[in-house]
């Protein structure tokens, strides 16, 4: 995957992607009030920005099969892939975002 030709790449180093980075502005500026939100990791990143999103007043479009995640380990007891990724999509839905497939955003828009 590459930016098209003039596209805007914005940088971030911290899982909340609004954190010391232009998005905030870039999205204020175009008048954005809606977000489609997909990449990795849905425990963190995700997460993290779709909460900060929310928060800042943004429609949330969350892409449940064009997220990722990895099995977690804490006290001993380790977490399937599949069941931090339901429970962290099952936690952002409805306050949050609304979370749907990708066939389902694509229908939306």
């Amino acid at each position: 995957m590459a930016p098209h030709a003039g596209e805007t790449v914005l940088q971030k180093n911290f899982p909340n992607s609004f954190r010391e980075t232009p998005l905030l502005e870039h999205l204020r500026r175009h008048e954005v009030t809606r977000l489609v939100i997909a990449g990795m990791m849905t425990q963190m990143c995700i997460d993290t920005s779709t909460r900060a999103a929310a928060d800042l007043g943004f429609q949330c479009l969350l892409a449940h099969d064009a997220c990722a995640t990895k099995a977690l380990s804490f006290g001993g007891s380790t977490v399937s892939a599949e069941n931090v990724q339901t429970a962290f999509l099952a936690a952002l839905n409805g306050l949050f975002a609304r979370v749907l497939s990708v066939e389902e955003i694509c229908a939306e828009l």
